[in-house]
């Protein structure tokens, strides 16, 4: 296999990858109904086990459950948010710097309160006579905003219970130019007898796709776990629908979040309590990712007051970082990770220089390409050689027709006598493919360049190039690196190099503007470092001297 041929074989293969995993997700088998179970109870003389408490399934909530009660609207210098009474549900949040990628007009939603692609944030108390996400709270239905010079707004909620004397105060704090929510719970015990404590806080999802998104740009929508033992743990829909997911069911640390392209929602625990992680299929297409505290057990006659923070936000590298621990390995880069890492820092170090992403990606482009030149340099030489190469190897072949043993051990000769390794140059292509397939995933998860313009027409590098120019220029330098390459002997393979780029060139109109551009100014870097490394083999080469 001669360097041509496996450039287009790791090439293709990572498209065709690309576009599997795309169409699994598009296409997988809509869930099986499951029937939707009514909130769990706990027994009122000592807390449940965790064991216990996952086999009392926090409860589905069931599209018919999403009644519309009270509300209240939350206005802060970054977010809209709506809370209802029912079941003190986070039902709707908007990102106000954020917009939809397909309608520009429009404010990114993350939460959405649809009755058939539901995603929200709930929370609630396992444990007989106490207020869960179906039960219904007092609540001042109306606008909170966020007022000038103030730090935060609070909502307050309450349930209680005549019955019992329990008391449950729920109160949502919003901060001036945080995305992290805080949830305060308040449980007063007017009755006479004690309380386990154990809260759960959960998010509920469709299985879809988010809006916007690509068909030939597959990134993982789903739950995700965390804990210091097992670190980041996505799980798909499908393995919690098949009971095969696998993560981290119990520890005093970690989070349990809902990650998409670009925007990530977490319940982040504070402290060591311990706590139990779980996964469960609601039907009709719903799932939920949540995790139960064990906050201990409430006298008669006592209170306690316990926090979970919820960040519902883009996924910015720094914020990320300095949210929680693991937070950032939410904007997965997969096994590229440890290669990512830095590749993202040089980027972000060179926007802060030149205050553009598109010239930032430009010039990283070209520091990478210099930094591998004199990897890709042995490679290009090798493929300039065989160049030269191939009227004689044309001639071999028509010299000794369908005898493959002879042409084989003709050509093999060939090259012994020029010095040339066929494969001289796969090594150092090799090496470099995993640093350009980790820029790729850096420029596909930076949500940093989400609304961000290069130039006049590219008002966002991260959707698609509404004038289809980057994919066009993209075509033209696929096709002259085509031409600049050793033409292959086989009729087929030539065939398949003629209409590779003319495929790209389709796929790549619905690629992010900001991938496009890097493939185009690593196209026309190649580029001109074959045409350089052909003309010096053409002009000082020794390879004219020998004969087939």
């Amino acid at each position: 296999m001669d360097n041509q041929r496996l450039i287009l074989f790791i090439v293709f293969s990572f498209s065709l990858l690309l576009l599997w995993e795309a169409w699994q997700d598009k296409h997988a088998l809509p869930p099986s109904a499951v029937t939707a179970q009514s909130a769990p109870t706990a027994s009122t003389s000592a807390p449940p086990s965790p064991s216990q408490a996952l086999n009392a399934p926090a409860g589905a909530p069931a599209q018919a459950a999403l009644v519309k009660g009270a509300r209240a609207v939350v206005e802060t210098d970054v977010m809209r948010a709506t809370i209802d009474a029912n079941g003190g549900d986070l039902r709707q949040l908007e990102l106000l710097s954020y917009r939809e990628t397909q309608e520009r007009n429009h404010v990114f939603t993350l939460f959405e309160d649809d009755s058939a692609q539901p995603y929200l944030a709930q929370s609630g108390l396992l444990g007989k006579d106490l207020p869960t996400h179906r039960s219904t709270y007092e609540l001042n239905p109306g606008t909170y905003r966020l007022p000038a010079g103030a730090s935060q707004v609070e909502v307050p909620l309450v349930w209680r219970d005549p019955a019992t004397g329990v008391r449950v105060e729920k109160t949502y704090v919003f901060k001036r130019g945080s995305y992290e929510i805080a949830v305060r719970t308040r449980v007063i015990n007017n009755g006479a007898q004690p309380i386990d404590l154990t809260p759960y806080y959960q998010l509920t999802r469709h299985a879809g796709a988010p809006r916007g998104s690509s068909f030939f740009l597959h990134t993982f929508t789903g739950p995700a776990f965390y804990t210091d033992a097992k670190k980041f743990q996505k799980v798909t829909f499908k393995h919690i629908e098949e009971g095969k997911a696998d993560y981290e069911k119990t520890a005093d640390n970690g989070w349990v979040g809902m990650v998409q392209h670009h925007f990530v929602s977490a319940w982040l625990p504070e402290g060591n309590v311990k706590r139990e992680y779980y996964a469960r299929a609601l039907g009709d297409g719903l799932y939920s990712a949540g995790v139960i505290l064990a906050e201990g057990t409430l006298a008669p006659g006592q209170q306690k007051v316990f926090t979970v923070p919820l960040y519902a936000g883009p996924q910015k590298q720094k914020l990320l970082e300095a949210t929680a621990p693991g937070l950032d390995l939410a904007r997965d880069y997969g096994w590229l990770t440890p290669l990512a890492f830095p590749i993202y820092w040089a980027l972000a170090k060179i926007e802060g220089v030149v205050g553009n992403w598109g010239w930032a990606i430009i010039i990283l482009t070209i520091l990478l390409k210099l930094a591998l030149f004199p990897l890709s340099a042995a490679g290009y030489k090798s493929m300039a050689k065989m160049k030269k190469l191939t009227p004689r190897l044309q001639q071999l072949k028509e010299t000794y027709g369908d005898d493959r043993a002879k042409l084989h051990q003709a050509m093999a000769e060939l090259y012994k006598t020029e010095k040339i390794n066929p494969l001289g140059g796969c090594l150092p292509i090799l090496i470099q493919i995993p640093v350009f397939i980790a820029l790729y995933w850096v420029l596909l998860a930076a949500v940093e360049m989400r609304g961000a313009p290069w130039l006049g027409w590219i008002a966002d590098l991260t959707a698609p190039d509404p004038w289809f120019i980057l994919p066009v220029i993209m075509g033209i330098t696929s096709i002259l690196q085509v031409k600049l390459n050793p033409q292959p002997m086989d009729p087929m393979q030539a065939k398949i190099m003629t209409i590779m780029p003319v495929a790209f060139t389709v796929m790549f109109v619905f690629f992010p503007a900001g991938l496009v551009l890097y493939w185009i100014v690593n196209n026309i870097l190649s580029i001109a470092q074959q045409w350089v490394i052909n003309k010096q083999v053409q002009d000082g080469g020794k390879l004219a001297s020998g004969k087939a």
